[in-house]
């Protein structure tokens, strides 16, 4: 069952993107449930990764308003925050993502993506890879690099919890055999669910995956479904995600939008959007 209605954790308001005279998205609503795994679907060119990055900073929407609630009860500051001209509540967990930069929308409203192209640090080992996503953590634990050279204790506890997070998600993905060989060397397979544990060591609320099963065989695409129902259920995460493999989407989603153009003609549980 959907909570996108009565929970929802992304609220997404007459959205329009244009580029130039090209009208990508064109007046879009909808809404993402809290702990729910929420696809994007429709032909390519029909806008879907648009929308993501329009959620995630990197493009500032033409129109409309995009609210993320950490609480429920977030939503009572709404329309305060909105008249204000303020970006975000954060005592109150609401974030306006279209007034906020992309690196705050990542850092204080705690959004991770992975991308169509896999982008990982190849030369550097899968351990460094998700070591690599605590950056900001770390160096607040060194006291912006003095606590690292001097190895003062908080620096060292910082690096420990790092270090163990890594090796929880590594664990959670199956790669903890492989954590110090180069992340290059990986399976692609293997490098698509690596991308997903470094995107949870920044520990989001909301986990955007951009065609997560592309160029997965059968058996990956299974591996994949079991992970994203996993990270869902035992650790209450929102997940919306772009796919073009129906047996993916259909399978885990609890709520499907359906694009066209850039236009929503589809709204509802898999079961509604299937007939």
């Amino acid at each position: 069952m959907s909570r996108a209605e009565d929970d929802p954790i992304l609220s997404v308001e007459h959205m329009t993107m244009r580029f130039g005279g090209l009208v990508a998205i064109n007046d879009l609503s909808f809404k993402a449930g809290r702990g729910d795994i929420t696809a994007l679907i429709g032909p390519n060119g029909a806008g879907k990764t648009t929308v993501f990055n329009c959620i995630t900073g990197f493009y500032k929407p033409t129109e409309g308003r995009i609210v993320l609630a950490h609480r429920p009860e977030a939503y009572a500051n709404l329309d305060a925050a909105t008249m204000s001209g303020a970006r975000a509540k954060k005592d109150g967990g609401l974030f306006l993502l279209e007034r906020m930069p992309e690196f705050e929308i990542a850092a204080q409203a705690h959004v991770a993506r992975t991308f169509q192209n896999i982008r990982l640090f190849g030369g550097m080992t899968v351990l460094e890879n998700l070591m690599v996503a605590q950056h900001n953590k770390l160096m607040a634990a060194s006291g912006y690099t003095l606590g690292g050279i001097l190895g003062l204790s908080g620096y060292k506890r910082g690096q420990k919890e790092a270090i163990d997070k890594a090796a929880f998600w590594l664990e959670e993905v199956n790669l903890i055999d492989r954590a110090d060989d180069p992340a290059a060397d990986l399976p692609y397979g293997d490098q698509r669910r690596l991308e997903i544990a470094r995107a949870m060591c920044t520990d989001p609320v909301l986990l955007c995956l951009d065609e997560p099963a592309a160029g997965l065989n059968p058996r990956e695409s299974a591996d994949l479904n079991t992970l994203l129902r996993k990270i869902r259920d035992e650790h209450q995460l929102s997940v919306l995600l772009i796919e073009h493999d129906m047996g993916v989407v259909m399978e885990i989603s609890d709520h499907i939008v359906v694009l066209d153009y850039g236009t929503k003609i589809s709204d509802g549980t898999a079961a509604f959007v299937r007939h």
